[in-house]
């Protein structure tokens, strides 16, 4: 078995979330002073991320985790709107019937995060580590990597983010990106993630046909 543990993200991996977030970000802005972003302009700030991204905004570190349990608030208050990617409830299925061990590391609130997958799929997770600050997925990941009791060369994280690609490298695990989520797929391949999805079934496809 290649990948005996997946850990992944969530929102923009799992969860179809991007669109409210970007319904609500301008709101966010306002609340919490930084600059707003025109519906023109979502593409010229998809790819930015980290510092490069808080600079552009006008946004400082300091302010960030105030904003984003904002945004975590927010997105409680309208948790029934949200669902998983077409298929992943299925892909989950799969890799767990395939004896890979699942886990979550995610930005996300537990609790956001538990109410989306849904109890049935909830209950296929084996380890959660939610409310991770925007630079610190890599301890959450070896975190999660060491409960695991297994090597970091046989855990794979599955991510959209240009971040989650970072993370992964730091945390010395392999790094597998989705093409449906925050980021482009140029912009991630340039990452050299170890394996590339390109639609969700293919999660389990190739994952299943490594055991």
């Amino acid at each position: 078995m290649k990948y005996p543990l997946v850990i992944f993200d969530s929102d923009g991996t799992l969860a179809d979330t991007l669109p409210w977030m970007r319904s609500v970000f301008n709101e966010l802005a306002d609340e919490y002073g930084f600059k707003k972003v025109a519906v023109e302009d979502y593409e010229r700030f998809r790819d930015l991320h980290g510092r490069a991204l808080l600079k552009a905004l006008g946004l400082p570190l300091w302010k960030l985790p105030r904003v984003v349990s904002g945004m975590r608030r927010k997105m409680a208050l309208h948790i029934g709107e949200f669902a998983l990617f077409a298929g992943i409830e299925e892909v989950l299925h799969r890799l767990s019937a395939a004896g890979i061990r699942l886990a979550i590391v995610s930005s996300n609130s537990r609790e956001n995060v538990e109410r989306i997958l849904g109890p049935q799929n909830a209950r296929l997770i084996a380890h959660f580590a939610c409310g991770v600050s925007m630079f610190g997925k890599a301890a959450k990941i070896r975190a999660v990597v060491q409960a695991s009791g297994l090597p970091a060369g046989e855990a794979l994280y599955i991510g959209d983010e240009i971040r989650d690609a970072e993370a992964a490298r730091k945390a010395g695990i392999a790094f597998g990106a989705v093409a449906w989520g925050q980021h482009s797929l140029a912009a991630l391949r340039a990452q050299s993630p170890d394996e590339l999805f390109r639609s969700v079934p293919e999660i389990a496809d190739k994952l299943c046909r490594s055991t």
